[in-house]
Formats: structure tokens, sequence, C-alpha cells
């Protein structure tokens, strides 16, 4: 059993019940995804979309459904009882949920294990509790679960062998009606309703600006997959403008591919960026009050995980109120005219991308998923 709660872990989930099947073709794999855990050839028991939000008042709105999906899993791993269940970041449902299974005897590999070095470092002990093995794709995560009395793995990052464009950078402009020698400018406003609402009005007052100081800059938007069309309702505003604008739903990495500089929110997209050598502008917004409550118990002082791998700031950061569209067009622009600074920028992301591992971190994590579901069903025969 896999679950996950949003598009980055539902790809992950995706290639790693793939890389299960590949290994183990009779295996079943099913759980708690969306169409990348289907595409890895796995079954979609239910579905995270309506689940995934950042912020107190967010997650209480979406309780009463994560409650009913969290008693159906639980339901079913009672009456199935999988041999290994593999939770998938996603840690304020997955946590309860592993720990449910545990109680049921049923092994736990966590996978993308959640960012607890960074704040609520107390759930350390909760995992040393129900995990039998946490897979790691950070190299210094490592050292802080083995620290932590967690059998722990490195294994890489997925999107080391995931990020690949589809198109080249003139192929993916000319299809999307934009000039492939203009400078373009990625926006990438966040996978979560509740991230786009709070960060996509900002960049979109900033695109003006930077056109102004950039007269040649063209935009080009990611849209992640199954969000609403009001959410991006502020682009009307630069269509309306004039500024040359296209959107690309679930083309992440094209969009990356195809664009000079990006901005966008705290979060996967980072590292995608990272991994395609782009400068980049990380943004961020929360709610006043889970911001302060963040801030209260955060154990760092980034929250890109490009700076946090970097252990130093390689790339600006604009959280809070610090998000303006001034600031935005300063970052976005410095970028496309000093050639200095964005040169620095793409070095510095190569040595991120060196410390992300080799490609075939899914594989990796299949084996390893496969010799604790092995053991389990070797003990329950014997």
């Amino acid at each position: 059993m896999l679950a996950c709660g949003e598009p980055s872990g539902d790809l992950y989930a995706g290639a790693l019940a793939r890389e299960i099947r590949a290994l183990e073709p009779d295996a079943r794999v099913y759980g708690l995804g969306a169409a990348g855990l289907e595409a890895g050839g796995a079954e979609r028991v239910a579905d995270y979309r309506g689940l995934t939000v950042t912020g107190l008042s967010e997650a209480l709105s979406v309780l009463p459904r994560s409650l009913a999906v969290y008693r159906r899993l639980v339901r079913m791993a009672r009456a199935e009882r999988p041999d290994v269940f593999v939770p998938i970041d996603f840690p304020d449902f997955n946590f309860r949920l592993a720990g449910a299974l545990h109680r049921l005897g049923v092994p736990v590999v966590y996978y993308v294990c959640p960012q607890l070095w960074a704040w609520r470092r107390g759930r350390l002990r909760t995992m040393r509790r129900f995990v039998r093995r946490a897979l790691v794709i950070f190299p210094f995560e490592a050292a802080i679960y083995r620290d932590a009395g967690i059998p722990v793995e490195f294994v890489g990052h997925p999107l080391v062998e995931l990020c690949r464009p589809r198109k080249t950078r003139a192929g993916f402009l000319q299809a999307a009606g934009l000039d492939p020698a203009a400078p373009t400018v990625a926006l990438l406003p966040g996978s979560r309703p509740n991230e786009v609402r709070a960060i996509l009005p900002e960049i979109v007052r900033a695109a003006p600006l930077i056109r102004r100081q950039a007269p040649r800059a063209q935009f080009l938007v990611a849209r992640a997959p199954h969000l609403d069309d009001d959410l991006f309702s502020p682009l009307t505003e630069l269509s309306a403008a004039g500024l040359p604008l296209a959107v690309a739903a679930s083309r992440t990495d094209d969009v990356l591919a195809a664009s000079d500089v990006a901005v966008t929110a705290s979060g996967t997209a980072t590292v995608q960026a990272a991994l395609h050598g782009l400068p980049l502008v990380i943004v961020y917004r929360l709610s006043p009050l889970t911001y302060r409550l963040v801030r209260t118990f955060a154990h760092v002082d980034t929250v890109g995980m490009v700076n946090l791998i970097a252990g130093r700031r390689i790339v600006p950061e604009l959280v809070q109120d610090a998000l303006t569209a001034e600031a935005v067009r300063d970052e976005v622009v410095r970028f496309l005219t000093d050639t200095v600074v964005a040169d620095r920028a793409r070095q510095a992301l190569a040595a991120v991308r060196e410390q992300l591992g080799h490609a075939g971190a899914s594989g990796r994590a299949a084996a390893a998923v496969l010799e604790v579901a092995r053991a389990q069903r070797g003990s329950a025969v014997t």
C-alpha cells in the first residue's frame, strides 16, 4: 500500500510502483494517489485531491474528508494486510495512517521523508516507533535519521531521472505562441490552491514591472494539474495588457527547460529548476497566523530546498512580507541583465545537482521496499 498527497508525491509514487512491478511483476500495488500512481500500474483506491493544503484554517476545512479517506485505508489494510506500507511525504496525514498500520503489524517504509530537520524535530521520536526503514532523497538527511535511531538509506532524488522535457526550448515556445529568442520568465505559483491564491496575484503584478526594464521579456506559467480555472483568473490582467503570455498544464519540465529565469513557489519545483540549471527566485506566503507558528518552530533560516542543500543562500528568497511585485522585478531583472550573477547561480545550482545522487532512485527505493515486504511475507508464512 502506498499513500501520497500532492502532485510531486504522486509522480514519485507512480515511478516507485512501476519499479516495484518491474522487479516483482505479480506484486499488487494500491493506495492513495492520483493519475501518477495509476500511470505506474498501481490501483488508486482513494484520491488525494482536495486533501492537500497549507495553513491551519485550510487544514480544518478538509478535515472531514481527510478522516473519511484515512478510515477507508485503515479498513482496507485491516482486511487485506499488505506486506508493506509506503507513505510518501505528506506527513500530517501519513503519520497517523502509518501509526495505525504499524499497530496492525504492517511494516512501514517511509519514502521521501518529511523535512523534520527543518521544523517539528520531535516527530523523529514518533517515526522511530513506527518506521522500519526510512528512504531519504537528500544526502544530509541520512545522518539526521541515523542519529535519531531510525534505520535509513539514501536512495537519491527521483527527479534526477524523472526531469525530462518533452520538447526543445524552441519547439515548446513556438508551440506556445512565444518567441524562442526572447527572454523567458517562468512563473510557478505552486500546486496547492491556497498557494496559488496567495502567490499568483503578486507575481502577476510583477510581470509588467519586469517588462518595463526588460522590454522583450515574455512569461510562461506552469500550471499544476487538477487546479480550478478561477485560481488563474489574475492572468487575465496580463493578457488584457498585451503581455506575451502562455500557460502550460502538467509540463513543468518543459516550462523550466524553455526559460531563462524562474519565479517559483518554495517546494519541489526549486529542485527541478536546479536540475535544469535555471536561475530562480523563490517565493512563498502563508496566512499571518500560520507563518508566525512556522517561524516559532523552524530550525532553519531559509525555506528553499536548493538553499538548504547548498548550506547557504545561493538564490534569493522572497517570503511573506518580502514578497512584493517590486522585489520580484528586481531579482528577475538582475538575473536577466547581469550575466555574472546568473552564471554564479548556475554554478551553485550545478553543485546542488551533484548532491542529489545518480539516476535510479526509484529503482533503489523499490528494491528496499520489496526487501521489507518479502521479509514480512516470509515471517508470516513461518
